[in-house]
């Protein structure tokens, strides 16, 4: 049991305001429950490989399916997000997750629009778009399909940016309209021109170097091997595996 992943006492009872009320009869243990579909995600495994401690597979699927299908794991990390950030600087990027074939099998060799599945030249990917707050850790997710820009993922995050006095961004996010949308907000974006600009933009180069961090959270991230990789051609079911790994990694 030793190598097994189990939830503290402590852990759960941060999570236990997040799950949903059990009608009829009592559900199984949520502890283990949850446990066994954390292992899963974090070795990228398939359910019928889950140690039997856990319990029944089905069991562990049926609990992962259902609850992702409410935004019981999204709702587990913005609840817990929106408590214990530090919102005076945060940042915006994006990075690809590996579509494994399954996720795109099945009579759409595409991937289609519905899957938020797109071919790039790494293959088919997904685009995971993220806003974290001054310390890297995750505050928003969007996901698009692989080869959409980072400008729609900006203004899919737009509206729901908390309240800052900067924002950090690589040269991807150089644009006119998304700056005066910052600033309309009051945020300050700390973001470097594009080497196309004929006038340079001025930004704080001191301040900018933190904004690894965020390409820090993603590395980490993608030690989750359910998140490196996309097994599930449901997007709602993959936004869970990666609130649900942020949660763990970040906010626990």
């Amino acid at each position: 049991m030793s190598d097994l992943f189990w939830l503290t006492d402590e852990q759960m009872a941060r999570l236990q305001p997040f799950f949903p009320k059990s009608h009829g009869r009592p559900r199984v243990d949520d502890s283990r429950v949850l446990s066994g579909i954390i292992f899963i995600n974090r070795n990228g495994l398939r359910w019928r490989d889950a140690p039997r401690e856990y319990g029944p597979a089905k069991t562990l699927y049926n609990r992962w399916k259902r609850w992702s299908d409410k935004g019981v794991f999204t709702r587990m990390m913005d609840g817990l997000a929106s408590k214990g950030a530090d919102r005076k600087t945060i940042m915006i990027d994006a990075t690809y997750l590996k579509a494994h074939r399954t996720a795109y099998s099945l009579g759409n060799k595409k991937g289609g629009p519905g899957r938020l599945i797109g071919r790039t030249k790494g293959g088919m990917n997904t685009k995971l778009h993220a806003v974290t707050d001054a310390r890297g850790r995750p505050i928003s997710f969007f996901m698009t399909a692989g080869q959409v820009s980072d400008y729609t993922g900006a203004a899919a995050l737009l509206d729901g940016l908390p309240k800052a006095q900067w924002l950090l961004g690589d040269r991807g996010y150089d644009a006119d309209w998304f700056r005066d949308a910052l600033e309309e907000k009051g945020i300050t974006p700390c973001i470097p021109g594009r080497k196309s600009r004929t006038k340079a933009v001025k930004y704080d180069k001191r301040r900018y170097k933190s904004r690894n961090r965020i390409e820090i959270m993603f590395g980490r991230l993608k030690d989750w091997r359910r998140v490196a990789t996309r097994y599930d051609r449901c997007p709602t079911v993959f936004l869970s595996a990666v609130a649900l790994a942020a949660t763990v990694l970040f906010w626990l």
